[in-house]
């Protein structure tokens, strides 16, 4: 029997699904693949006419040629099978589908009866039933004039043309495989954006310890200076909980940067040091019997200058102006027409003030001012570089995705065994929609 030279999709690269066709096949129904059956499949996908051996003394290979040229030239999923009554059970046709994989008209003839039964995208429900039943009425117990006349009337009929099967499972096949490429690429451009992301949050993590620990040096300094004997005659309670406070702040905030796994954490570390800061501005203010110090927020030219002692107007550089909290120095050299000695970092852009030095100094700034009210900061660093970006929106907004997609078929299209048998319709296998189970009853095609 030849092979059918039907329309083509294109060449199909079949090294790449050589591999996968065996694995469909492999993955259809154990019992149906048994014997004969696979046989029959592996000839459809051929030429689209099986015989068995025990049937070509009623149906010669001379009527199955003619037969398969017949469905050759009239371009259509229709696919014959002419077997003897022992090998025939309740769920041949459907088994028979199943392997050969095509949405198409599919006949079976044994022991004088044609059956008959259809996937929807080929033709309509009871349809292929229906034009078997009228065959075989007319023809009687001749095979080849039944066939004939099964394909001529349903020809006409059966949606989708002849395809080739090589090709069409590549059709299947192949946005299968450009799907999982394109998901695999998505993952690693996702992952390659996280490993990014994850080295500059490193690299900005070792920036900022720098500056980090060196708040914390000037504290635990302070700290030495204050010459605090909690012990001494003259330290009341009041004071010994403020010198506590502030000791428990310093030590606190080294663990937190020894702990800090990212640049967002260096927000508590600011907390802690701020904190401690105020304490010793209370405890000081506590030995020398002056008026406990209102809760301000530290020294915005340089936090390490301790809690602010009023607002004064003043312009960063290429800016407006605006109030700003500062120490009584900084305010001194405000008032004298001096510039405020403003806390640097380095950068590659070389010494900037911490407020322009990039985003990874928005934890550090804002663990500073956190206890101030969440407008203070944004207020302050107006027309930035910190400024301008917690009031972009890109600061706080995240992107939305959605999607989906529908898929439709016609008769011809490869479908292998996920296809769905109720496409069938009701009775067209095996009557009433049920194909019932087992496999082809005695003996091989």
């Amino acid at each position: 029997m030849r092979t059918l030279a039907r329309r083509s999709r294109g060449a199909g690269p079949l090294a790449l699904v050589a591999a996968l066709l065996g694995l469909l096949l492999l993955l259809a129904p154990a019992a149906s693949a048994a014997g004969g059956l696979s046989d029959a499949a592996a000839t459809l996908k051929k030429g689209q006419v099986y015989v068995a051996p025990a049937m070509t003394s009623r149906f010669s290979q001379s009527q199955a040629d003619a037969l398969s040229k017949k469905i050759d030239k009239a371009d259509k999923p229709i696919f014959v099978a002419v077997i003897p009554d022992s090998a025939y059970a309740k769920s041949t046709l459907q088994d028979l589908r199943t392997l050969v994989g095509i949405d198409g008209v599919y006949a079976v003839w044994h022991d004088g009866t044609l059956d008959a039964g259809g996937d929807r995208g080929a033709m309509g429900a009871g349809q292929p039933q229906r034009i078997a039943g009228a065959a075989s009425r007319s023809n009687g117990g001749d095979i080849d004039a039944t066939l004939n006349s099964f394909v001529d009337q349903a020809a006409p009929q059966t949606k989708g043309t002849g395809v080739n099967h090589s090709t069409s499972i590549a059709w299947v096949v192949i946005p299968v495989l450009l799907l999982v490429l394109a998901g695999a690429g998505v993952f690693f451009l996702f992952r390659r954006a996280k490993k990014r992301k994850e080295e500059q949050a490193r690299a900005e993590l070792e920036q900022l310890r720098r500056v980090v620990d060196e708040d914390i040096t000037a504290f635990g300094e302070e700290l030495d200076r204050l010459d605090f004997n909690p012990g001494a005659a003259d330290a009341d309670e009041a004071q010994r909980t403020d010198y506590t406070h502030a000791l428990d702040s310093y030590e606190k905030s080294k663990r937190l940067m020894d702990e800090a796994k990212k640049p967002e954490d260096v927000k508590q570390v600011t907390e802690a040091i701020e904190d401690g800061r105020f304490a010793l501005a209370t405890l000081s203010a506590r030995r020398d019997k002056r008026p406990l110090p209102e809760r301000r927020p530290p020294c915005f030219m340089d936090p390490r200058h301790g809690p602010s002692v009023k607002d004064v107007d003043w312009a960063p550089a290429g800016g407006s102006a605006r109030s700003v909290p500062v120490c009584q120095a900084d305010a001194d050299r405000v008032a004298a027409g001096l510039d405020p000695a403003v806390r640097t970092v380095d950068t590659d852009q070389g010494p900037q003030p911490y407020w322009n030095a990039g985003p990874a100094y928005a934890p550090y700034a804002g663990g500073y001012y956190s206890s101030f009210g969440g407008g203070l900061l944004p207020g302050l660093l107006v027309g930035t570089m910190l400024g301008s970006m917690m009031s972009s929106p890109a600061y706080a907004a995240a992107p939305m995705m959605g999607g989906g997609y529908q898929d439709q078929y016609e008769g011809g299209d490869f479908t292998g065994a996920d296809f769905n048998p109720a496409d069938f319709g009701g009775g067209d296998f095996g009557g009433g929609g049920d194909f019932g189970g087992g496999d082809f009853g005695g003996g091989d095609w």
